[in-house]
């Protein structure tokens, strides 16, 4: 019997404190703060679409082949161009050796043989060169542009006790929109 007593004592004290924790219902809430949020739902009147013209542009890539001559240099391993190559090292060698003099004669030699064997081989390659046909894809890209509507929101009319609102919103709400009700005593 103690022990039912205890029990019905604890779940009344449970209820209570349940009920205290879950705070006041909103009319108290407005009768102690003078004012009450709350929310409601009222009937859609009218939806209009509000359109808007937006410029839009798309790419078009556009690609086509092209002849190219490229000038094709012949390779060291030609027996002309290796000839010429030569040949031109060794008149250069000659000739930077007439000019030097003691140890300066060999660094003349040497850079006498280099700048003739580049003379010798250009000269070579000017003489065995040849244009190659190639055939090179190429693209461009250009831009067509025109114009379509796009839906840029929604004006929607609704009616909230006998009265009607507009307000715009960025989508359709249907049947129904949700309104914020904000009450408060006059002054």
């Amino acid at each position: 019997m103690r022990v039912a007593r205890y029990l019905a004592v604890a779940a009344g004290c449970l209820a209570v404190s349940a009920q205290a924790l879950a705070g006041p219902p909103p009319w108290a809430k407005a009768r102690h703060n003078r004012g009450y949020d709350g929310y409601d739902y009222a009937p859609v009147v009218r939806v209009e679409p509000l359109v808007q013209r937006v410029r839009v542009e798309t790419p078009r890539r556009e690609c086509w082949d092209d002849v190219r001559y490229v000038e094709s240099k012949p390779h060291i391993s030609d027996p002309q161009v290796a000839g010429r190559t030569l040949l031109g090292g060794l008149i250069g060698g000659v000739v930077g050796h007439q000019f030097g003099s003691g140890r300066g004669r060999d660094a003349a030699t040497v850079v006498g043989a280099m700048v003739g064997a580049g003379v010798g081989y250009d000269a070579a390659a000017k003489r065995a060169a040849r244009y190659e046909e190639r055939v090179v894809q190429r693209c461009a890209t250009s831009y067509e542009e025109h114009y379509e509507e796009r839906i840029d929101g929604y004006r929607v009319t609704y009616r909230y006790h006998g009265r009607e609102y507009t307000t715009r919103l960025p989508y359709d709400p249907g049947d129904e929109i949700r309104v914020r009700v904000a009450v408060a005593p006059a002054p």
